[in-house]
């Protein structure tokens, strides 16, 4: 083994099946993740990111697996409305929120990608309306 294959982390397979029961109407299932980059699916039954807020160090990928999304900025204005296989990109900075928008409930693929020697913060713009760490983040990626 020479020293540059000694550095490559482990390949990462997986699998997405969404969970059956939800404690608080959304639920987070990891699939895999490095030190730059990390991928979810956030379930959401109702309602969904719960304040206007930003991100340092870190650009969210969001696609829509199944249901209809809506994003908004500043002022609660409309970025737009997504719908299966569509989604939005949301560079470092940017301040967003989003909600589930149909009766069939959310699953939105998020993926993660983080910049190299940024402290990634939170900045809320709004008070949480509930406590983020009441949310299920279940790992189920699979390393072989």
């Amino acid at each position: 083994m020479d020293d540059h294959s000694a550095q490559i982390p482990p390949l990462q397979t997986f699998s997405y099946k969404k969970p059956e029961n939800l404690r608080n109407g959304k639920g987070i299932v990891q699939l895999a993740k490095s030190d730059i980059i990390r991928g979810r699916v956030q379930i959401v039954k109702e309602g969904g990111e719960n304040n206007l807020h930003s991100h340092t160090g870190m650009d969210g990928f969001w696609f829509v697996l199944s249901g209809k999304v809506k994003f908004y900025g500043p002022g609660d204005e409309l970025i737009g409305e997504f719908g299966k296989h569509e989604g939005i990109l949301i560079p470092r900075g940017a301040q967003y929120w989003f909600e589930s928008s149909s009766d069939e409930g959310l699953e939105i693929l998020q993926m993660a990608a983080f910049e190299k020697g940024v402290k990634v913060t939170r900045n809320d713009v709004s008070a949480q309306k509930f406590d983020p760490n009441s949310v299920a983040i279940e790992d189920i990626a699979v390393i072989r």
